[in-house]
């Protein structure tokens, strides 16, 4: 079986072979029907009503009991007019869990609670997690939380592991009703989210790019590719999403040469100060 037949509807989904979600940005309509997915299945408590006053967005954000969320971005281009929402449009997003290809949660994780499965996704196993955090700020994307409210452990996406080992898949992309969420083996979600930007390119989105894949936006500091990568229709930070993530790991080099330097140059002072002291 050929990894394009992997995608059609019923296909086998096997060991070996890595998986991943492509969301295309321009096809969401915000209905966050894969929000209600992912809650429904892993039996996620719901969040709060609250009106942000921006958006229509009750969750906010990602947590460690919304593994899918939907961002609301109104944007202003030109003023409103009476009669017509002018100049404003609007960007639709389903974020989740990236899914690293070189994962700082998991380098960080001192029990080897997370680790990578047999589908390429990284997964957190709840019996052995100790709920000590060290995964929350090793992630660049802000996605992993410890949930402090609950069993005090460490959550986020598991690209529904336990659908994929009965050959099923994810709820989120099961459930979206546009398409705009997409699973499969990750070789072939980029050669059809490639195809997917030139098409739009092509009817005048110039802004149109994949974030997350090699020579675009979200795959740098040593992060590698994402196995949940995305179609944008403007800069990341207009998503809430880092231009250039970083691993923490990276900065441990720079880090220590620079607290050497320093250490040197405090050393070189105190000699100075000593053998002045001296001669005088």
């Amino acid at each position: 079986m050929t990894q394009e037949a992997l995608l059609t509807a019923g296909a086998e989904i096997r060991p070996g072979v890595r998986y991943g979600f492509f969301t295309d940005t321009s096809l969401c309509i915000g209905c966050k029907a894969c929000e209600v997915a992912c809650k429904q299945w892993n039996s996620l408590p719901a969040d709060g009503l609250d009106f942000a006053a921006t958006s229509y967005d009750n969750t906010r954000a990602l947590s460690a009991t919304t593994w899918r969320h939907v961002r609301f971005v109104e944007q202003r281009k030109g003023p409103i007019t009476p009669g017509g929402p002018d100049g404003v449009r609007w960007l639709l997003m389903s974020d989740v869990c990236k899914h690293c290809e070189r994962a700082g949660c998991l380098e960080a994780c001192p029990t080897g609670a997370i680790v990578r499965t047999e589908f390429d996704t990284v997964f957190v196993q709840q019996d052995v997690c100790n709920g000590c955090g060290y995964c929350v700020p090793s992630c660049p994307f802000g996605v992993i939380e410890v949930d402090f409210a609950g069993d005090g452990k460490a959550h986020k996406c598991t690209l529904c592991y336990d659908r994929l080992k009965s050959g099923l898949e994810p709820a989120c992309s099961k459930a979206c009703p546009t398409d705009s969420i997409q699973f499969g083996p990750v070789q072939v979600l980029r050669e059809r989210a490639e195809r997917r930007v030139a098409a739009l390119r092509a009817q005048g989105f110039a802004e149109a790019y994949l974030y997350g894949t090699p020579g675009e936006p979200g795959a740098t500091g040593g992060i590698g590719g994402l196995n949940a990568f995305f179609l944008l229709l403007d800069r990341p930070n207009a998503y809430n999403l880092p231009e250039a993530p970083q691993l923490p790991a990276r900065q441990i080099a720079p880090g220590l040469l620079a607290g050497l330097a320093t250490a040197a140059g405090l050393l070189a002072a105190a000699a100075a100060v000593f053998l002045g002291g001296r001669r005088s």
